[in-house]
Parts: structure tokens; sequence; C-alpha cells
């Protein structure tokens, strides 16, 4: 028997729904400083707060004293808030009437991880947010722990009330979804936007563009 498609369809954001240029924040950050921009984006992904930055442990204002202590970051908060958020490429990866075809027929949710600076941007800038109703958007900063932690994915069912055997999930990186898969939703690696809906389409998910 083909499996049936997928009541709930759980989307990751980052090089899924918004394409990242991490070149233009990496030199926003590093302007000034003896550090290349590939060498302070390295130390600020290793930094010991990141983990704690990603899981909402600590506040915006607080990440920014850190990273301008610990690594001579210039610019003040309300520049640091500018630069941090060039990372986020202007123009989407699909069109808003994507994710309106999808909601007359799937609940839609997020699932990222992510920190609040982001996401204050993210959803004052992207129109695709208004078919992804707030409560089914899971961010690690909110709820205290990121992928690959399965507990977050039980939060994102929980947040958009469905069983893991209803649900898709799609992600950029394979390891995080496998880890949807262990949780027993299924799941997608996303690579480019013809090839998400092929794999819909082999899904029974019904789309329109």
């Amino acid at each position: 028997m083909p499996e049936t498609p997928p009541r709930t369809i759980i989307f990751d954001i980052g090089r899924v729904l918004i394409r990242l240029n991490i070149p233009r924040a990496q030199a926003g950050l590093a302007k000034g400083l003896p550090l290349s921009p590939e060498e302070l984006w390295n130390a600020i992904e290793r930094d010991p707060r990141w983990q704690d930055w990603q899981e909402g442990r600590m506040s915006p204002q607080d990440w920014h004293i850190n990273l301008c202590s610990r690594l001579g970051v210039g610019l003040n908060f309300e520049e640091f808030k500018k630069v941090w958020n060039e990372v986020l490429e202007p123009e989407p990866i699909h069109p808003s009437s994507f994710f309106k075809g999808l909601s007359k027929h799937y609940k839609l949710g997020l699932l990222s991880n992510t920190d609040p600076i982001h996401v204050e941007k993210m959803e004052s800038s992207y129109d695709f947010f208004n078919y992804f109703p707030a409560s089914t958007r899971t961010y690690s900063c909110a709820v205290g722990c990121s992928k690959p932690n399965a507990l977050i994915f039980r939060e994102a069912l929980r947040a958009c009330k469905a069983r893991a055997e209803d649900s898709v999930y799609i992600d950029d990186i394979p390891a995080f979804v496998d880890t949807a898969r262990q949780w027993g939703l299924r799941g997608i690696v996303f690579q480019s936007s013809a090839q998400l809906r092929k794999d819909f389409a082999a899904m029974g998910i019904e789309f329109q563009d």
C-alpha cells in the first residue's frame, strides 16, 4: 500500500526558504579587525557561548557584548544587528504563492536553529511567514534546544499539533533530516526548488506556484 500524503509540512529556514550570504556578514563584522572575515566567523561559531545564543540563554545585547569583548568587534549594538542580518538575502527561495497553495491543504510549520535578531528580521521582512501560523514556528532560541537534539522535533510536532507519521520535514542538512526520520517523520533533503517539487509530487503533496 502506498503511503498517504502527509498532513503537516515542516520547513527549515536557512538555505531552504531564505538564501544566506555569509561572506557579506563576515566582511561587515570583521571590518577593522586583524582577523580575516572567515577567521572571525569560525571564531564566532566556536565561541563557548554560541549554543547559549542559539538556544535563547543569552539576550541579543549580551551576545553583542560577548563578541565585542572576546573578538574585538567594533560595532555599536544597532550597527551589529544590521550587519548580523546581512547574512539574510532579501529575495526568498520560493514565491509566497507556493505557500499559499500548500496552506490550503496542509498545516505548515517552521523548525530552525536561529537567534532572536534573525527571527525579528525574518518575520518582518518575508511575506511567506503569513502562511505559517505563529504557533507553528519552532525556533531554537525560543524552545531552549537545537537540532540535532531530538527534543526540538518533539517541540515542532507539539506546536503543529501533529503526529510524526503524518508529517514531513525539509532541511538542507542531511544529518538533521536523518534525526527527523529517526523521530518518525518523513524527510526531504533540500537541494533545489525543482527537486523539492519533484519530491512533493512523489509524496502526493498538492502544490502550485
